[in-house]
């Protein structure tokens, strides 16, 4: 497992983005959950951000993607609105050890 921050460092409601293994992934902070994906849309394989660590949508309730709007649920990635709907995001796996956020490297 790899280290990625802090828990605190994450702002609750939150996204972060990072580069593992020159693998663009993002993270989602919802209460003392973090949950972790590959930042690629399933539509066309593209980086979803805005901005740098802006990955939801103006409500904190959905990721969404920049380029054509889609939206997908924080907890299970899975595309509810837009041109890749029924479409998940890759999902990885993360845990929370002793207040610090760790990925997997199996996945």
């Amino acid at each position: 497992m790899i280290r990625l921050c802090a828990l605190e460092e994450l702002a609750n409601h939150a996204s972060r983005g990072f580069t593992l293994r020159e693998r663009p992934i993002f993270v989602v902070r919802q209460d003392h959950e973090v949950f972790a994906y590959h930042n690629r849309c399933p539509h066309l394989g593209i980086a979803l951000e805005w901005q740098p660590d802006r990955f939801l949508d103006a409500d904190g309730e959905l990721i969404q993607c920049s380029t054509h709007g889609a939206l997908f649920t924080i907890d299970d990635g899975l595309c509810v609105s837009g041109p890749c709907s029924g479409q998940s995001l890759q999902p990885l796996t993360v845990a929370i050890r002793e207040g610090e956020v760790w990925l997997s490297l199996a996945d």
